[in-house]
Order: structure tokens, then sequence, then C-alpha cells
């Protein structure tokens, strides 16, 4: 037998089980779904309008499924409790959702996730269809990252909390009215926020710290600066803030950020993170000298040496002297403005010996992972709620939480079926 020829076999004898496995799937399925029916009490306002059949998928195919219907006539709204028992999304069942929501989230396109199922699991989606489903889960994604954290436990000496944005380019008609950094003032992205939380119990025989493995969770959203610093605080509770050894705060400095870090986690240590803080040193040199100075870099390289001695305060002392009288003083001491600000949480020689990051490159890799990666692709543009949702399923599968999530889900549709109003 070729290559070839063992190849078709294969494929034969997985089209010969797919097709005695969906049988029985099917028909356990509407077993399940005729219990659902038979114990089912309607709520007050509903009334049985029938049966009706659904041309419902699986992972080994499709099949149909006769359930009740129920119509609220005052709320305009209809409701299969056996589609809600059983967890069905887009009439796709919850395997084969949750499959798809990996695939459409992960993949850089709903047409690369099509071909994906396709060619690895013999599943036949369309990608209009996996764009349905992500956009029905993904909406229950958001809402799951957004609820309250409840306390968890943390035996990590160090918790480190970091949150960062990035634009997300959006449709014409998701940016009326913005104003953004286009040369006519318009805007062409949506800032998105992505926060995450991870520990740190050692450092490495150099004396760098070591971050665990697998201990970044993240959370992301499109709400303001003001929205997004408490949904980052649900999750560092979640993650045990309250037990940690000690909480670090890594942002950029940006003043949005910076004032989060005020409201949200005030008694953590803050720290500006140390690239940013050389970018800014380099803004403040440009000022000072000139990028084509003959001692630009050497100059920069010492600003980089002095930071990591807690000297920020007399750099700041010494450029401030060095441009007095000079026709660049305003413009050095706008420069220096970010470092004004940010003494205390620029003290990088303490936060060293300490054993602390002093960079947040977690999550600025992780905006270019988990929203870059798959929002910021070339030809791109979304709507809010688009990017919301996709956005919202890659955090928690990298978060490594998706059985939780999941979970969550079945019950919440579950819980509509529950008749407890009628005791009320």
């Amino acid at each position: 037998m070729e290559g070839n020829s063992v190849a078709e076999m294969e494929m034969l004898v997985r089209a010969a089980v797919f097709k005695s496995a969906n049988e029985l799937v099917g028909w356990l399925i509407q077993r399940a779904a005729e219990r659902v029916d038979g114990s089912y009490q309607p709520k007050p306002g509903e009334a049985r309008k029938g049966r009706e059949t659904l041309q419902a998928q699986g992972i080994f195919g499709r099949f149909s499924i006769a359930r009740n219907y129920y119509y609220h006539a005052g709320k305009r709204q209809g409701h299969y409790p056996a589609d809600d028992a059983l967890g069905l999304e887009v009439s796709c069942t919850p395997a084969l959702a949750k499959l798809i929501g990996l695939e459409g989230a992960d993949e850089q396109t709903y047409l690369k996730a099509q071909r994906h199922l396709e060619q690895t699991g013999g599943i036949s989606v369309s990608a209009r269809q996996i764009q349905r489903v992500v956009r029905r889960v993904g909406s229950a994604a958001q809402s799951w990252q957004e609820r309250e954290g409840q306390p968890g436990s943390c035996d990590a000496p160090i918790l480190y909390v970091s949150g960062d944005g990035t634009g997300v380019p959006m449709m014409p008609e998701e940016l009326k009215g913005r104003k953004g950094k286009q040369a006519d003032g318009t805007a062409q992205t949506r800032q998105v926020y992505l926060g995450c939380v991870f520990t740190q119990h050692r450092t490495d025989d150099k004396g760098h710290p070591v971050r665990d493995y697998e201990s970044t969770t993240y959370v992301s959203s499109f709400k303001p600066i003001d929205d997004f610093g408490p949904l980052l605080r649900q999750e560092a509770i979640r993650r045990g803030m309250g037990s940690a050894g000690k909480v670090v705060l890594l942002v950029d400095g940006a003043v949005g950020l910076e004032n989060m870090g005020k409201d949200c986690f005030k008694d953590a240590v803050h720290i500006v993170d140390f690239y940013h803080g050389m970018e800014h040193a380099a803004i403040v040199l440009a000022a000072l000298i000139g990028k084509d100075h003959p001692d630009y870099k050497k100059r920069l390289r010492r600003w980089a040496k002095r930071l990591l001695k807690d000297k920020v305060q007399s750099l700041i002392n010494e450029t401030r002297k060095e441009s007095a009288g000079q026709p660049q003083e305003a413009e050095v001491e706008k420069a220096l403005g970010y470092f004004v600000r940010n003494v205390k949480r620029m003290q990088y020689g303490t936060f060293r010996a300490k054993g602390y990051f002093i960079g947040s490159g977690v999550v600025e890799a992780g905006c270019k992972t988990i929203i870059g990666g798959r929002c910021k692709q070339s030809g791109m543009f979304w709507s809010e709620a688009g990017a919301e949702n996709i956005l919202a399923l890659r955090c928690i599968h990298s978060s490594r939480r998706l059985d939780e999530f999941w979970k969550y889900r079945l019950n919440q549709r579950a819980a509509r079926n529950d008749a407890l109003a009628l005791t009320a």
C-alpha cells in the first residue's frame, strides 16, 4: 500500500467512524432534549407554541433535534428550553462551540480557522458560522472578565500587576467624531487596554527576577481607563492580591496609568518601566544637545547607568543646570517633566536590589501577541464589539481558563430555565 492509498484509507475510516458517532450523538441529544421538555415549567407569561426542528452540528457532523418552543407575548421573546439546558450555541453543540471559539480567536482570520478545523479535525464549518459563534460566546466572555473578583490565595512573595494600551484599527462608523493622530486630526484606531497579573517566587543565580511558569493571566477592555483600573484590580483580587507578600505595579509612566495605579493599587510598589524611562532620556538629550551631537550616545549610556543607581533626581538637577539660560531651556524642562513626575517610581537600583522586575515587557508582549496577533493584521478593520469578543476569548485562552469559562457559560445558559420565579 502506497502513501496516497494510506492517506485515503485513513480519511475513509475517519468518515465511517464519524458517521456512526454522529448518529449516536444525535440520538443521545434528542433523548436529552425530550427529558428537558418533559420536565420544563413555563415561566409566567410563556406559552408553548409547538415543536420545531433544529439542524444542529457537533464535532462528528450534523443531525436534527426536535424540541419545544415557548413564546412570551409581553416580552416578544422566544425560548427553547432544551437549547439552554444542552448548551447549544448558534445550533452548535458545546464541544463544537468551544472548539470554534478557540480556533476563531486563535487563528489570524475566520477563514484560516475554517480551513484549520477542516484539515485537522474533519469538521466542516463556514467562516461565517465561526464568526457568529464567536460573536455570541465572546460577549459572554467579556462579561465573565468583568465579573466581581472573589478573593483568591497567593503564596508568592511578589505579585505583579501591569497594564498598557494600544490602538486597534476600526471601521469608519466606529470612529465618527473621534480625534486622532492622523494628519487631518481624525482617528483610525480605538484604544484597548490589556492588563496582566503574574507572580515571582525566586531570582536566578545572578539575582535577576524569574517569572513563575504559566502564572500570567490577562484581562482586556475597550472601556476608559477609569473603568479599566477596577477591572484589573478585580483580576488581582482573584489572583490573591490580599495575601501576596508584596504587590508591584509596573506601568509605562503614562498619566492615565499613573492615576489608575494611585486609585486602584495605592498600597503597591509603583515602578515605571525602565525602557520607557530610557526612551524619555533620549528625548531629554535630543532637546539638550541634539541627536547628532558626538556625545549623544555616550551620554545616553551614562543616563542608563545612573538611573540604575537611583540617580534620577541628580540627573534632573544636572540637566536643568546645564540648560539654564540656553535657548532650549523650556524644551528641556518639558522633556524632564516625565522624570519629575516619576522620581519615586524610578529608583531602579533599589528595586533591583529587592529582586523586582523593572520592565513591563510581559504586558507589552501581551499587547503584541494577544491584541496585535489577531486584531492588527494587514487590512483589518473592526467593530468595537467584534474586537472585544475576540480579545476576551484570547485573554481567557492565554490565561488557561477556557474550561473555567465554559463551565460558567453552560451554567449561565441552564439558569435561563430556572422556574423559581413561579414561587416568588
